[in-house]
This record gives structure tokens, sequence and C-alpha cells, in this order.
């Protein structure tokens, strides 16, 4: 079972712990952007949404910080292209 989307400033991830492992976004904030450059979920998880759901949680995060996203991470970027309501966020 998936817990909620945490930010680990000290790692600069994003993470979701689960029972079968955690999935993290990796980071760089610079001013007021972030970078999120690396998505990794467990292979064990694959296939169950835990991806989606880290990155609406991140994007979430960061909305109600005011920053602006680059995406260099291609599954955040996908999402994104997928999900307008997130085009606001765009650096």
């Amino acid at each position: 079972m998936a817990g909620e989307v945490t930010d680990n400033r000290e790692l600069e991830q994003f993470e979701l712990a689960t029972g079968g492992g955690t999935a993290l976004i990796a980071y760089r904030r610079e001013g007021g952007r972030i970078t999120l450059v690396h998505t990794e979920v467990p292979d064990a998880l694959e296939g169950q949404g835990i991806g989606s759901r880290l990155v609406r949680g991140a994007l979430d995060m960061i909305r109600a910080e005011g920053l602006r996203v680059v995406p260099r991470c291609s599954f955040v970027a996908a999402y994104m292209n997928r999900h307008p309501e997130t085009q606001d966020l765009l650096a």
C-alpha cells in the first residue's frame, strides 16, 4: 500500500514509500525553478500507477510552493503532456 508523497530535501528527491519499496523523483532546485531529473519506481511496482501518483503528488507540492518545473525526466514530461492542467507549471 502506498503512503503520501514527501519531499526529502536533504536527498533532493520526492518520495512515495510503499510496501514494495520507495519510488522517487530526483530534482534540483534553482531559484524559482525545480528541475525534475529522474524518476525511479521499483521493478515490483511497475504498471501499478505508482509513478503517476508520485508525479501528481510532487506537482501538487511544487504548485503549493509556487515553483516552475523544468521536466528533464521523460516520464515526468510525458505525464505533463497527458495532463493539460499541469501546463501552467512549466518554466
